[in-house]
């Protein structure tokens, strides 16, 4: 049994040490990613990293209260990028002077040159 646990200790050991590795790459990736949409994947890797870290640590430690801060933390990091993904949006339409409204996307393309084309119904 002894043994068992030995071989637990060092697989949990090693896939954190991992985690840490990547996140420290995800980190470097969002620092210096060529664009924003780059950057807001890198943070979300790395919040979902951190969450994985803190479920091998609920079982290494047999702490349960962790699987419930991991729960919290996938909401709140969903939020989050949900969020910044959103405000992405409105700068990048902000920068092509695009509306970004229920009606915009008739102006927008013809902000564009695209015409619209309306077919009308065929009554029977």
């Amino acid at each position: 049994m002894e043994l068992i646990q030995q071989a637990y200790d060092v697989l949990m050991t090693a896939g954190v040490l991992i985690l840490a590795a990547m996140i420290i790459l995800s980190i470097i990736r969002s620092i210096l990613g060529p664009g924003i949409s780059d950057r807001i994947i890198a943070v979300n890797m790395i919040g979902t990293m951190i969450i994985m870290i803190t479920a091998i640590f609920s079982v290494w430690l047999d702490e349960n209260y962790l699987a419930d801060v991991c729960l919290i933390y996938a909401m709140i990091s969903f939020l989050g990028v949900v969020v910044l993904c959103k405000v992405y949006t409105g700068v990048y339409l902000q920068r092509k002077h695009m509306k970004a409204d229920l009606g915009a996307i008739e102006d927008n393309l013809s902000k564009q040159g695209v015409e619209m084309t309306e077919e009308k119904e065929v009554q029977p």
